[in-house]
């Protein structure tokens, strides 16, 4: 078998994998499966040294592992109408078992994700090396950041309907303490609310980019409207903060550190999380401080009680 035909293999057995654990409802193991193989699948398409596939090949790739984001997308997102469905996925697999053979038009309206690379969690510690306590280069500016793309506008949600004798909780985003805070080019912060064992309560939010860095302070002031009652928010569940922003050399948007909040520090007033290493461990099984310098997330809590 030539390595070609291998490299299909594989890809093969990672899809069924992948759709297997999508079937049986073990959405988070579904989910990194889907995100490794578009990132194989995305690389292979962005190689300019690679001859084992012609360009229409490429393209044909490319849409799989769009289709497999939006899958991911999907699954993440459990309050959403699901706009990517199991049974329409399943239908690549010919298509990615055959793809040296594949001619037909592809089934669905998606186009390739230009210049963008997709990442299984912590994969890309394995693309880049970040020099978290030698970075001292820009600490100190002070500089607004001009947004990269609308999508880095955010994705922030409005606040839930009131119930009578339930909570809303507002989380204002104030600022986080980085050593290199003056080197991060549009940060902004990733919000999401998971169970004990990791998995999606509520959908993932995304704050605008920052407005400011000044010192070792990247200032951001944005209110974030957990959407779920408190009340309903079930035992060891946590509410995530995954500090990103985008590196030019490699030209893909990375996650540099993150904290997390428990449902027992959920009170109103400010509040300071510490930071840890990436990559972001939802299970909160293997944590590593980022920093043992004082610096932090800092939070305040607003609680809404409709009596």
């Amino acid at each position: 078998m030539s390595d070609v035909n291998k490299t299909i293999q594989k890809w093969h057995a990672s899809f069924k994998k992948g759709t297997d654990f999508d079937s049986w409802g073990q959405l988070v193991e579904a989910i990194d499966e889907y995100q490794i193989l578009a990132r194989q699948l995305q690389k292979e398409v962005q190689s300019t040294n690679s001859s084992d596939f012609t360009e229409e090949q490429k393209k044909t790739l490319a849409k799989i592992a769009t289709c497999l984001e939006m899958r991911s997308a999907s699954l993440q997102c459990t309050q959403s109408k699901e706009e990517f469905n199991l049974e329409d996925l399943k239908k690549l697999e010919t298509i990615i078992r055959n793809v040296l053979t594949y001619n037909k038009e592809f089934p669905f309206d998606v186009q390739p994700v230009p210049l963008r690379k997709i990442f299984a969690p912590g994969e890309e510690e394995n693309l880049e090396l970040e020099e978290e306590e030698d970075a001292t280069a820009g600490a100190g500016s002070t500089e607004a950041f001009p947004p990269r793309a609308p999508a880095l506008q955010g994705t922030l949600l409005p606040r839930l309907p009131s119930e009578p004798g339930m909570t809303l909780l507002t989380i204002r985003i104030e600022k986080i303490g980085l050593k290199d805070a003056g080197q991060c080019i549009d940060p902004y912060m990733t919000i999401s609310v998971k169970d004990v064992n990791g998995v999606d309560l509520n959908p993932v939010q995304d704050t605008p980019v920052a407005t400011r860095k000044e010192d070792t302070y990247i200032h951001f002031s944005v209110d974030v409207e957990v959407q779920r009652h408190v009340e309903k928010l079930p035992k060891g569940a946590a509410i995530f903060f995954e500090f990103k922003h985008y590196k030019p050399k490699k030209r893909f948007t990375s996650t540099k550190c993150f904290a997390f909040m428990e449902m027992d520090e959920i009170k109103p007033g400010p509040i300071v999380i510490e930071l840890y290493k990436k990559p972001t461990d939802f299970k909160r099984k293997k944590l590593q401080l980022l920093t043992k310098k004082p610096l932090y997330l800092h939070l305040h809590q607003t609680l809404h009680k409709d009596s």
